[in-house]
């Protein structure tokens, strides 16, 4: 009989892949409340390390980490129209505490354009303390219909950033900043996916913005994934909440906006985008465990020998982790780190000693070969160096080889449900072929120039729309 696979084959059953590999991999578990998760270790290192590679980029922005309460009074959200009607299905209310009912309901926290405005109207006063650049990591609940872990969760963690600007012209260029210096730069040099960055329609706008700029990732089944979104929100929570500054020549101004997000959906993009049949693969940039050094067998000269290149590879400036765990069959322990996606494994055996060898297994583009014990502090940067830039290749690749240019709604929506992107002129689709698209659950992901920029108007002459189904 064959041996039956670790994981169900992406090609049987996207989703059930999906699931199977966070499972083996113990990336996260399903909480008790339904849409909530528990982040396991390993996966929470993913995590760890979207946020500090992240963090630098903000903090290189001109952003200062900041926080704000969880809880957010019911009155904050009716302040801008558009905004509240946007969440209400989606709100988490609290009705009563310390046993009694409150006197004012509290929203938990599912997004912070309110709250930080209330603070922004005390905070500013004058055009001297603009622009005022502030980010917050935390945790956010929006109550979830049809969760899937890391992808759709009702609660979720994530960095939300919130600036207020004297012009705006500041806004919008500080908004396309952090769309493209900060969250493009991440998605593409660590995530190593070829994430499309573009302009949302209309009606996939963020409640409350004049504008929303989108980072869109083709998953491995073809579909997108929204990665991040920078938002220029003009002066509509100013006005809401008062925020007003005194201009240089003496009046009272209103502040224009920013906000942009990005949570850890990126975890399941990492996922979706990079995993195969053997479980996940991480791009070196961003894995926290870049090199693994196993020992085959229990001998003590093996045992030394492991944690002698474990220390040597780590002083080389590499994310090192040993495993000498030999009660635990190899084997086993070598599929528990195909499924965690760790890049680089190196096997050590009594062999391995008297030549002076050890195996080299990559597990990016996948293979082995002996290796001489000196030489790997030496060779492995350059090899992680080459595999993070393989997983960027395939990813475009597969966008280009599955994205189809298409002139009518039809060929749209059948290149979609067959599993790829369309790009269709917005003069052709426009809003009323938007919602033929909705009818087949197919959604215009963003507007891009014909040149792949983004544009500076819905409707800039030549303006493409890029459609796909998406999670």
């Amino acid at each position: 009989m064959a041996k039956a696979p670790v994981l169900t084959p992406r090609a049987d059953d996207f989703p059930r892949w999906y699931q199977d590999l966070i499972n083996k991999a113990e990336l996260a578990d399903n909480g008790p409340v339904r849409g909530t998760m528990v982040i396991r270790p390993y996966g929470y290192g993913l995590w760890e390390r979207m946020q500090q590679e992240m963090d630098a980029r903000i903090k290189r922005a001109g952003a200062e980490n900041a926080y704000f309460p969880l809880f957010i009074p019911q009155s904050y959200l009716t302040r801008e129209a558009e905004h509240v009607e946007g969440f209400a299905p989606e709100l988490a209310v609290v009705t009563h505490g310390g046993g009694k009912e409150l006197e004012e309901p509290v929203v938990v926290r599912p997004t912070s354009e309110t709250i930080v405005n209330d603070y922004f109207a005390k905070w500013v006063q004058s055009y001297r303390d603009l622009p005022l650049l502030i980010n917050q990591w935390a945790n956010v609940v929006r109550w979830e219909m049809r969760p899937r872990v890391f992808l759709r969760t009702t609660e979720f963690l994530w960095q939300e950033g919130h600036t207020a600007h004297a012009t705006y012209e500041d806004a919008r260029d500080y908004a396309a900043h952090i769309h493209r210096e900060v969250y493009a730069d991440f998605m593409v040099n660590v995530l190593g996916i070829d994430v499309v960055l573009g302009r949302k329609t209309a009606s996939e706008r963020f409640a409350g913005a004049v504008n929303t700029l989108t980072l869109e990732g083709m998953m491995g089944d073809g579909k997108a994934l929204q990665m991040g979104t920078s938002h220029e929100l003009g002066q509509n929570f100013a006005k809401a909440f008062g925020t007003r500054y005194l201009s240089r020549d003496g009046r009272q101004e209103h502040v224009w906006q920013t906000s942009w997000g990005s949570s850890t959906r990126m975890v399941g993009g990492l996922i979706m985008s990079h995993g195969d049949d053997s479980g996940l693969r991480v791009p070196p940039r961003l894995a926290p465990v870049q090199v693994v050094v196993l020992a085959i067998k229990g001998d003590e000269a093996v045992l030394a020998k492991v944690r002698e290149v474990g220390d040597r590879l780590a002083a080389a400036g590499l994310r090192v982790r040993v495993d000498d765990r030999t009660d635990t069959p190899f084997g086993r322990r070598a599929v528990d780190w195909e499924l965690k996606g760790v890049p680089v494994r190196i096997e050590i055996g009594p062999r391995d000693l008297e030549g002076g060898t050890a195996t080299l297994v990559r597990r990016i583009p996948g293979g082995k070969e002996p290796v001489a014990v000196d030489a790997l502090a030496a060779l492995l940067p350059g090899v992680l160096e080459e595999d993070q830039a393989l997983l960027l290749r395939q990813s475009r690749e597969r966008r280009a080889a599955r994205t189809a240019d298409v002139a009518t709604v039809e060929e749209a929506v059948e290149a979609a449900v067959a599993g790829g992107w369309a790009r269709i002129p917005w003069a052709v689709l426009g809003e009323e072929g938007e919602a033929r698209l909705a009818e087949h659950a197919v959604t215009v992901r963003c507007l891009v120039a014909e040149d792949g920029a983004v544009p500076d108007a819905d409707d800039a002459p030549g303006n493409v729309a890029v459609v796909a189904r998406a999670y």
